[in-house]
């Protein structure tokens, strides 16, 4: 019965280390937010508001649950429209 009793402690202690590490890798991705190339972020927080400041390229920290990232694409965009005239220069 000895080497049950340690298997099964042995056991319980694995799973509340996983379930610690689930639950700070859970917390640690919510932290985390990723800003592409050609975009900008705007923080808004729950006391302070909108953040004047951008935020570039790259990876960066929140505070969960009182800020959320907003990003923006900030690329100029290729618009072709059509014409009816005869030449370009009308």
């Amino acid at each position: 019965m000895g080497s049950s009793q340690a298997a099964v402690s042995f056991l319980t202690n694995i799973a509340r280390a996983a379930f610690g590490l689930g639950i700070g890798a859970t917390i640690l991705n919510s932290s985390l937010y990723i800003v592409d190339g050609g975009q900008r972020a705007v923080l808004f927080d729950q006391f302070r508001g909108v953040i004047d400041d951008t935020i570039g390229e790259g990876t960066h920290f929140l505070i969960p649950w009182l800020q959320k990232p907003f990003i923006f694409d900030i690329r100029t965009l290729l618009h072709i429209f059509s014409s009816i005239s005869g030449t370009k220069d009308l």
